[in-house]
């Protein structure tokens, strides 16, 4: 027996009644009178009930028919007005956009760009979550994330936010001045070295270096331990020591001579900070005007 679908005629019947004859509701449903009579009798067996009384001009409601068209317009004209509603998302970026962001991200992508995308897109609210883990996007109900490259699932759709950046050793003028440059990374066993705890693990972050293509880490000693990297980059600034750190969080302190490299040689591969999100919600409005007023900070930033 075949399957029928609850709402099979009821389209029909709904056209015939507003239309007020099988012929015009066929030619605005795009089919032949003889469909729409034949799908209003598969609804009237269905009920059990006849519908509509039938002559050869006028068409009109039975009893049954004026009880049912009672109850069933308003469901109807509910289920267009949510279709309506849905067509407008669609197209009009609005409702909330959940991020999941690196704290540096936070700083160096949304802190600059934010205020003017919250003033061009007043019906976007957006809800920023900072945390360095690694979590289930999806599963948090996220709509997109932005962190280190190498720390993104291959299943996710990336766009590049930031320029390149290096991880740099960083040290003040007057620190080099006191107590030399190291070599080779071996040396920060004879330096003082700022040293970062992981904020979600507590461990002491390994400093990354690569020689000769071999990626090497090293545990340096340090009379100072921080989970803010920022405060770490002040007290380089400061002359307590050295500071591993990204060449662009550290960028102003760099090009005003606050804070000088070492071991360039050294450093491993180039990263960056990027937006990701899931193929699922790439043509969700909001996350569309999203993706491109990051792009289009970068490339302010750049030029400035």
């Amino acid at each position: 027996m075949a399957r029928t679908d609850l709402f099979d005629g009821i389209s029909e019947f709904l056209t015939v009644v507003r239309r007020g004859s099988f012929r015009a509701a066929a030619r605005e449903l795009g089919v032949t009178p003889g469909a729409v009579s034949q799908a209003v009798q598969t609804l009237e067996r269905r009920i059990g009930l006849p519908l509509l009384h039938r002559t050869t001009r006028h068409v009109a409601l039975t009893e049954a028919g004026e009880r049912f068209l009672a109850e069933v317009r308003p469901a109807a004209e509910a289920i267009a007005g949510s279709l309506d509603t849905l067509a407008n998302l669609s197209t009009r970026p609005s409702g909330t956009l959940r991020l999941l962001v690196h704290s540096i991200a936070a700083r160096e992508v949304l802190a600059p760009m934010l205020p003017a995308f919250l003033a061009a897109y007043p019906d976007i609210a957006v809800e920023v979550i900072t945390d360095t883990k690694r979590h289930d996007l999806v599963g948090g109900g996220f709509d997109a994330g932005i962190r280190i490259g190498e720390f993104i699932d291959q299943d996710m759709l990336t766009v590049r936010v930031t320029p390149p950046f290096s991880w740099v050793v960083v040290g003040s003028p007057a620190y080099f001045a006191a107590h030399g440059r190291p070599a080779t990374p071996d040396d920060l066993a004879h330096h003082d070295c700022l040293r970062f705890r992981l904020p979600d693990s507590g461990d002491l972050y390994r400093w990354e270096f690569e020689r000769e293509g071999v990626a090497v880490t090293i545990d340096p000693p340090g009379q100072m331990t921080s989970d803010d990297s920022a405060l770490l980059r002040a007290m380089a600034v400061a002359g307590l020591g050295l500071a591993y750190s990204s060449s662009q969080t550290a960028r102003r302190e760099l090009a005003d001579g606050r804070l000088e490299t070492c071991l360039d040689t050294f450093a491993p591969a180039q990263d960056a900070l990027y937006l990701y999100y899931p193929k699922s919600s790439r043509m969700q409005p909001k996350l569309r005007v999203f993706v491109d007023a990051c792009l289009r900070s970068m490339r302010e930033r750049s030029r400035n």
